[in-house]
Order: structure tokens, then C-alpha cells, then sequence
């Protein structure tokens, strides 16, 4: 089995996918600590939030496209502006239901999303991304 992340942060504004996502990656115990947020909003939020010394930098970013208050777009954008300390370790993976080719088109271009698929996350799912970014 790859290595333990430390924190995995779901955004996802669906309450159900989130639970299925959380389970699936608890039953994989690939990692330590699941953050989830509703929006990117609060997504941004949590990664400005210091623990101590730190910020929970997560190792893996699942990140839905559309959300309420700021969607997915918005959040990589704003991602951007923030100080390399409270950015993730630079894993994120859009899962959406989008089917739209255009936003996988988009997504390609954007030199922070590592992957792109459709929900839901299913167990072997991640641990092919996981054996990828590990």
C-alpha cells in the first residue's frame, strides 16, 4: 500500500457524495485526517486556517466543479493567490459530474488539477490515483 497522507480535503457541496467519499476513503485508510467543504469558499477557509505553526496543507484534493457561493473554477483561481504554505502539496483531482467536454478541456490547461473524472469515487478509483501521485 502506498505511503499514509496526511489530510485529504473533499469539496463537494452534496451532502450524500460526501459521505459515500468520506466512507471510501476511510475503508481504503489511506489517510490520517478527511477535511470536507461545502464550497470552494469554505475550502479556501480551512486552508488559511494555522493549526499551531502550520497549515493542513492536504496531500489530495478532490474538487468538484459546480458548487454554490464559489464553484470550482473560482476556487483555482483564488487558489492561485494563496501563499505557497497554505496551498496543498499540489495533488488535485477533479470529480464532478460534469459531463461537459469543455470543462475537461479547461481542466487540462490548468497546470494545478493532476486528474480529472466523474463521480462517484469508488475504492479502486482511488487507489489508482493514489499508486499515480504516491
Amino acid at each position: 500500500m502506498p505511503k499514509k497522507l496526511n489530510c485529504i480535503l473533499l469539496i463537494d457541496d452534496d451532502t450524500a457524495v460526501n459521505f459515500i467519499h468520506n466512507k471510501i476513503i476511510q475503508t481504503s485508510g489511506c489517510a490520517k485526517e478527511i477535511a470536507i467543504a461545502r464550497n470552494g469558499l469554505e475550502a479556501l477557509e480551512f486552508l488559511k486556517t494555522r493549526d499551531g505553526e502550520k497549515y493542513p496543507q492536504p496531500d489530495l484534493i478532490f474538487l468538484d466543479i459546480n458548487m454554490p457561493v464559489m464553484n470550482g473554477w473560482e476556487f483555482l483561481d483564488k487558489y492561485e493567490e494563496l501563499d505557497n504554505e497554505q496551498k496543498g502539496k499540489e495533488l488535485i483531482v477533479m470529480l464532478t459530474t460534469s459531463l461537459n467536454f469543455e470543462d475537461k478541456e479547461k481542466a487540462k490547461k490548468i497546470g494545478n488539477i493532476n486528474n480529472f473524472h466523474t463521480k462517484p469515487l469508488s475504492l479502486e478509483h482511488l487507489n489508482k490515483i493514489l499508486e499515480t501521485y504516491n
